[in-house]
């Protein structure tokens, strides 16, 4: 996926949050470009989506890739930045865009949270690091309990309880696991905090409390 600049956007849409762009050194020593996502990345998610491997779209959609629709399209890329809140990550070197994080609210304080990682940047830490930069930015925004569901074998998701304290719990039932995160101010603004630093966080071991 080639974002419209893996870094700055050409154009960006009102209350474009500026402040998230950053540039971020993984666990195995790539660099990887974050910033906000906006409507012009549209194409380029379509072309993800649809050479995206099985693997990863198993784990993103929970079955098949979906039928790509402009309506589609603009629900993932036109966000308010508050309610509907979303991350890309890009290679520098190539300016592709490499994981996408976001969340969606779906209750008072409450917000749906997913994650998609290409492949060959797995096991760095990108995916635990773009949640807890989600988890900073919901906080901001008055969500404090992120919730989803997906695969159980979907780790990078299931990192997203290493961010909860004591108020995580996550249920397993019949391959897919349902999980839900009360964010702890404290702990994601360390986190975010050890990332400023250079620091490098792997995703957590999930806390089971049924299956």
């Amino acid at each position: 996926m080639r974002q419209d600049s893996p870094h700055h956007p050409h154009e960006i849409p009102r209350g474009y949050p500026r402040e998230h762009e950053r540039e971020l050194r993984l666990s195995d020593g790539r660099t990887v470009l974050i910033r906000p996502i906006v409507p012009a990345d549209a194409e380029q998610l379509a072309d993800a989506i649809r050479t995206a491997d099985r693997d990863t779209v198993r784990r993103r959609f929970l079955g098949g890739p979906p039928h790509i629709t402009p309506t589609l399209l603009a629900h993932l890329c036109v966000v308010d930045y508050r309610k509907r809140f979303a991350l890309v990550a890009g290679d520098p070197r190539t300016g592709c865009g490499i994981a996408l994080a976001r969340y969606e609210t779906s209750g008072d304080g409450v917000a749906d949270v997913a994650v998609a990682v290409d492949p060959a940047w797995r096991g760095a830490g990108l995916a635990t690091a773009l949640i807890e930069l989600l988890a900073q930015a919901a906080l901001d925004r008055g969500i404090h309990t992120f919730s989803a569901y997906y695969l159980a074998e979907n780790r990078p998701v299931a990192a997203l309880l290493g961010l909860a304290g004591t108020g995580g719990r996550q249920i397993i039932k019949e391959g897919f696991a349902e999980a839900v995160v009360a964010l702890d101010r404290p702990d994601v603004d360390a986190a975010v905090e050890q990332l400023n630093r250079g620091g490098h966080r792997r995703p957590s071991s999930p806390r089971r409390s049924g299956t």
